[in-house]
């Protein structure tokens, strides 16, 4: 490896422990380390995790889903792997662990950051080229070839929207981000927004109040 810098329903988890949400910076919860077991049909992984962080008490459903339905690493288009908004590395984890590589693994929060690294030491086979960075260590030239992501719904819509501009800016021509998104948190407007913003739009999936989203590169835009 290198360059590594709430209650159970079926809502979003907002609240982390005790105050504080899993967007903010240095969460204010105090730790209490557990662990989560992620579940995949090819491969079963252990995951530290803590109060502070996304869904500390289990392993999202809309993660898993999206796990669930995103093709091997080889049937990925060519490039760098981004999970945007990793939280302790659920995905990140699982894609290093199916062998995808270089993985980026990115978020605010650096709690989650620390976690991530700690599961990806763990289950990443050796000599896996990882990078788990605050958003402004990311390089400006970093270009992906897919971009996995449970985004972070709940930072609200300018925010989320100018996250997935900057990310999808990043997507090789050839490239796709596949994404997970609460259908009553707003998975369809999101879609519009999106398709609005010259992106082609593939709804893979829904299931379990959740849509998966396939989403191209947008064209370029025409000079005259």
């Amino acid at each position: 490896m290198t360059d590594v810098e709430p209650p159970d329903s079926a809502d979003e988890p907002v609240v982390t422990g005790a105050g504080g949400h899993y967007f903010d910076t240095t969460p204010s919860a105090a730790s209490r380390p557990s662990t989560v077991r992620l579940d995949l049909p090819d491969r079963s992984l252990e995951l530290h995790t803590d109060r502070g962080v996304f869904s500390p008490d289990r392993i999202d459903p809309g993660t898993k889903l999206l796990l669930m339905e995103l093709p091997q690493p080889a049937d990925l288009p060519a490039g760098p792997v981004a999970d945007v908004g990793c939280g302790y590395g659920p995905i990140a984890t699982a894609l290093a662990a199916r062998g995808a590589g270089p993985v980026w693994a990115v978020d605010v929060n650096s709690r989650a950051r620390d976690l991530c690294r700690a599961n990806l030491a763990r289950h990443a086979p050796p000599g896996t080229e990882v990078h788990v960075v605050d958003p402004t260590a990311v390089p400006a030239d970093l270009r992906v070839g897919t971009i996995v992501s449970n985004p972070p719904i709940r930072v609200g819509k300018s925010a989320l929207h100018g996250l997935l501009d900057t990310w999808l800016a990043r997507l090789a021509p050839e490239g796709e981000a596949w994404l997970v998104v609460q259908k009553h948190l707003g998975a369809d407007s999101l879609a519009r927004w999106l398709e609005g913003r010259g992106h082609a739009v593939d709804r893979v999936r829904s299931r379990q109040g959740y849509r998966i989203l396939r989403v191209a590169p947008a064209a370029p835009v025409a000079v005259a």
